[in-house]
Parts: structure tokens; sequence; C-alpha cells
């Protein structure tokens, strides 16, 4: 049977070897393949070595665990996040059904977390998770922005400078204003999840649009961007869309 790669991040020695205890006695399935106690060492070797479980730490100096999470270039790996304080990053954590812990570390608790990442690595559900998960975080500042995978890693945009989404076959074009356009291999559908209860508005299943840039509603169900951009609206969604617009 395959091992299972994780890191094990906490810029504590001592919580890092109480760990790395805890989890070789519980789970000989799980291979320890690094250690860090340095955040900025812990996203080059996240990212050199492709672990399938990382461990980390979220209060730690210089960069936090989401920070760390949000420098990595294709986040695919189950996380848990051990942290010594039940705050609003709790919160968001359960909310994207990812697995935490708190210090000092209960077995009973780890080993809960731990099997639950285990049936999830098979799921493969770890980066649309992660992905979520940085994006509620954002939330919690003034100028909101999701975590857009590209390329490269992620990009991240705020969304009030978003005028719309356009899906094309699986892939999504994302229209910015001053910008060009962004292609996202992330489909429309998806965005539709990470801005759920936004002022984005599906108006059709290949569009999905930022309310406050719409310029016109057409009788024939067709909607001007400010963009200049004309959008069509689905018969099923025009009273909706109305709806939605007197309540901005």
């Amino acid at each position: 049977m395959k091992k299972i790669k994780a890191i094990l991040i906490d810029d504590e020695a001592k919580a890092l070897e109480g760990l790395q205890i805890k989890v070789n006695k519980y789970f000989p399935e799980i291979e320890i393949v690094a250690m860090c106690s340095n955040p900025k060492k812990a996203v080059e070797t996240i990212n050199n070595e492709q672990p399938d479980l990382v461990f980390i730490d979220i209060e730690m100096p210089v960069l936090s665990g989401f920070d760390v999470l949000a420098k990595i270039n294709n986040p695919t790996f189950e996380i848990i996040f051990v942290t010594a304080y039940n705050n609003y990053a709790i919160e968001a954590i359960k909310s994207c059904a990812i697995g935490y812990i708190v210090k000092p570390i209960d077995n009973d608790e780890l080993k809960l977390a731990v099997n639950n990442a285990i049936k999830n690595i098979n799921q493969k559900t770890a980066f649309e998770k992660n992905l979520q998960l940085l994006s509620h975080l954002g939330s919690k500042s003034t100028k909101v922005k999701i975590a857009v995978p590209s390329q490269k890693g992620l990009t991240f945009i705020k969304t009030d400078t978003i005028i719309r989404f356009e899906g094309v076959d699986g892939y999504t074009n994302i229209y910015c204003v001053d910008e060009k356009p962004f292609l996202s291999s992330y489909s429309i559908g998806k965005f539709c999840k990470l801005l759920e209860n936004t002022d984005f508005f599906l108006c059709h299943k290949s569009h999905l649009i930022n309310l406050h840039f719409v310029k016109s509603l057409y009788n024939e169900g067709s909607i001007e961007m400010i963009d200049r951009s004309t959008i069509t609206c689905a018969r099923s969604k025009k009273n909706e869309l109305l709806e939605k617009m007197k309540q901005l």
C-alpha cells in the first residue's frame, strides 16, 4: 500500500516533535517526509515535495498558516490546521470541511481529523476546499479577494473589480475593470459556489455577473454591462434579477 506523504509545520520545535511522535504512533500508513519550523522554508518544501497531507500551525511569526497556504502553487493536499485559539478562523475552516485540532492535542481529536483527511485524499476534493477557505478568509477584509487557479499558482482578484465571469468549455473568462480578460481553469459553477451570498448573480448558465456593474436591462432579456458587453439573461432569471437590482 502506498504511503501517505505528510509534512509537519510549526514554529515551535517541541510542538513539532510531539506531533511527530503521535503521528508515527497512531498512523503507520503516514510517512513524514519533512518537518519545518520556518514558514518561508515550508512554502518551498511543500512545492518541492508535493505532499498528500499537511499539518500546519495557524499562528506563526512572519507567515501564518493561511499565508503559507496562499503561497502554494498547487494546493491539492489535505490540510489539518493546528491552533491554540478557537477564533473566527476556525469557523472559516469548519465551513470548508477542512480538518483542525486545538492545542494541546487530544489523541482522539487527532485520530478523527487524520482519518477524515485520509478519506478525503481518496476523494480528491482538497483543491476546491482550500480555495474556498482562502476566499472565506478574504471576506473578513473590506476588499474581498477570491483565489483563482492559474498556470503559475494562485492569483488573488478583488471581487469589487470583477465585472463578470463567462463560462467557456469548462473554463472561465474573468473580465475586470481596467484589466485584460483572465482565463481560469476553474469552471463557472465553482465560482458560483465561491461567491454565494454576494452581489454576483448567475443570469445564465454561462454568465455570472457583478450586479454593481449592470448598466441596462433590455426588454428582450439582454443585459448591458459597464464594459459595453452584452450578456444573455435566461427568461427564468429575469424577475429574480430585477428583484436583486432593487435591493442594491
